[in-house]
C-alpha cells in the first residue's frame, strides 16, 4: 500500500515539474527529491545485530526485517500527515503484516475515506475518536486502583481496553466513573505490572551503592554527560555508580508516580556516547527520537535479560502499579525482567523510551510498558547524544532565521517558522541539525 503511495507522490511530482517546464522563459535547475521518511530516520544503517534480534523475535526473515524498518518509517509519516488532514475525526493508525507493509488510519467520517486511500493506507471508519476515548481513559486513571492495573485505547477495535484483576473490577471503576460500557473492552489479566527495579537498559548501573537498574539514554545538559532513566530507580541526590562499580554520578531529578521519568549526571569521568548496548555487547547507533507507531517494531536492551524485540501495542497507556498511577506510557510485547528498569526501547535506529515495569519475564513471555524519552528530554532540558547528524552550515553560510530550533523537542501539532516559511510538526521529535523543516518532510510539514 506504501509502495503506491510513493508512485502516486513521484508521479505528481513529475507532473509538475512538466508544467512547470512549460511556462516558458528559463528553465531553472530542477529542485531535489525531498528524502523519504526511511532516508531521514537512517533504516539502512540498522546493525546486524538489531536485524538479527528482530529476525529472532518476531519470526522474520532478513529480508523482511529489513523491509519492516522502512515501511514502518513511511507510515509513521503518512499517518502523522493524515493525523493532521483529519483532525478531531482522527481514531488512530496501526500497522499490520511481517514486514509492516500494510498501514491502516481510522476515522469517524465516511468521506476521508477517499483520500486516506489516496495516501496509500487502508481506511476504517469507526464511531469513535481518539480524542474521545482518550478522554475516558484519563476519567478511569483518577479511580483506578491495582484491581484495574492497565488501561490503554486500542485503535484497532475503537475502544478502551481495561485489564482487570479481579472479577468485577472493571465495572466497579465504570460505576464509580460514569463511564458508557459501551465504550470498554474488559479484559481479564492474572499479571501485576510492577517497577522493575533490578533492571539494566544497555549498561548496569548502581544506586546508593545497592540496588541495580540500567542506563537508558546517555544525553548531555550543556557541557554536563549524563543519561535518562526510570524514575523509580532513584531520587534527586541518588548517587549511582556504573557497570563497573566505578563512582558515576547523582540523580537530578526524578518523577515517580504520575510519570516515570529520571535522569542522572555523571562526573568527569563518564562520556554520553550515541549508542544502545546490543546483542553480544555490539554498539547500536541512535539518530533521533522520532516515536513510532502503534505495531512497529521496538528493541530493548537490559542488563539482566539483555537483548530483545517485540511490537509496539498502544500508546499513552495508564498504569496502576502498588505505588500509584503513571500515564503516558507506551505498551509493547517486549519481555522484561528485575534489572531490565530504565533501559533503552529503539526502533531502528530511533530511541523510543525507558523501561518502566510490567509483567512476566524472558522464558514465557511478557507485557512491559515504557516511559517515552522526549517528555523526558523537554522536561529536563535535556539533549540527545546521537550519531552521524549533519554538521550544519559552514563558516559565512547563513542560518534561515525562524523558530525552529535545533535541541528543542517537538510535540505534534506544533508550529514553527524556518526561512521565512511556516511548518507544522507531523512527529514529535528533538530536532537536530541536518534535521531542519524543509529537509524532513517526514517530520515536518510546511502550512
Amino acid at each position: 500500500m506504501l509502495k503506491r503511495h510513493a508512485r502516486a507522490a513521484c508521479t505528481a511530482l513529475a507532473a509538475a515539474g512538466l508544467l512547470l517546464a512549460g511556462t516558458g522563459g528559463a528553465t531553472a535547475d530542477p529542485a531535489p527529491p525531498a528524502p523519504s521518511a526511511a532516508t531521514t530516520l537512517r533504516t539502512a544503517d540498522a546493525p546486524p545485530e538489531l536485524l538479527a534480534a528482530m529476525q529472532r523475535d518476531l519470526g522474520l526473515t532478513p529480508a523482511q526485517a529489513k523491509a519492516r524498518l522502512v515501511h514502518e518509517a513511511e507510515a509513521g509519516a503518512t499517518a502523522a500527515r493524515l493525523r493532521a488532514r483529519l483532525g478531531a475525526a482522527f481514531a488512530g493508525a496501526w500497522v499490520e503484516g511481517a514486514d509492516a507493509g500494510t498501514l491502516t488510519v481510522a476515522t469517524t467520517r465516511a468521506a476521508d475515506a477517499p483520500a486516506i486511500r489516496a495516501a496509500g493506507a487502508r481506511a476504517a471508519v469507526v464511531t469513535r475518536t481518539l480524542a474521545d476515548l482518550d478522554t475516558a481513559r484519563a476519567a478511569l486513571d483518577r479511580a483506578a486502583t491495582a484491581a484495574t492495573p492497565v488501561r490503554y485505547v486500542d485503535p484497532r477495535s475503537n475502544t478502551l481496553v481495561v485489564e482487570e484483576a479481579e472479577a468485577g473490577a472493571a465495572a466497579g471503576l465504570l460505576a464509580a466513573t460514569g463511564t458508557d460500557p459501551a465504550l470498554v473492552t474488559v479484559v481479564r489479566t492474572a499479571e501485576a505490572p510492577r517497577p522493575l527495579y533490578d533492571l539494566r537498559g544497555g549498561d548496569a548501573y548502581y544506586m546508593n551503592g545497592s540496588g541495580r537498574c540500567s542506563v537508558g539514554f546517555p544525553v548531555t545538559k550543556g557541557t554536563t554527560n549524563g543519561f535518562a532513566t526510570a524514575g523509580h530507580c532513584g531520587r534527586a541526590g541518588t548517587t549511582t555508580s556504573g557497570f563497573n562499580q566505578v563512582a558515576q554520578g547523582s540523580f537530578q531529578a526524578s518523577v515517580f508516580p504520575g510519570s516515570d521519568m529520571a535522569w542522572v549526571a555523571a562526573n568527569a569521568q563518564w562520556t554520553a556516547t550515541p549508542y544502545v548496548k546490543g546483542s553480544g555487547g555490539a554498539n547500536v547507533q541512535v539518530t533521533g527520537s522520532v516515536l513510532q507507531p502503534v505495531g512497529a517494531s521496538v528493541c530493548r536492551s537490559g542488563s539482566t535479560t539483555g537483548w530483545h524485540c517485540g511490537t509496539i501495542q498502544q500508546h499513552n497507556t495508564s498504569v496502576t502499579y502498588p505505588e500509584g498511577t503513571i500515564s503516558g506510557v507506551t505498551r509493547t510485547t517486549v519481555c522484561a525482567e528485575p534489572g531490565d528498569s530504565g533501559g533503552s526501547y529503539i526502533s531502528g535506529s530511533q530511541a523510543q523510551g525507558v523501561t518502566s515495569g510490567g509483567s512476566g519475564n524472558c522464558s514465557s513471555g511478557g507485557t512491559t510498558f515504557f516511559q517515552p524519552l522526549n517528555p523526558i528530554l523537554s522536561a529536563y532540558g535535556l539533549t540527545l547524544k546521537v550519531s552521524g547528524s549533519d554538521p550544519g552550515p559552514g563558516p559565512g553560510d547563513p542560518e534561515p532565521g525562524g523558530t525552529w530550533k535545533a535541541g528543542t523537542v517537538y510535540a505534534t501539532g506544533a508550529t514553527v517558522t524556518y526561512g521565512g516559511a511556516g511548518y507544522r510538526c507531523l512527529q514529535g521529535h528533538q530536532a537536530q541539525t541536518g534535521w531542519e523543516p524543509p529537509n524532513v518532510p517526514a517530520l515536518w510539514q510546511r502550512i
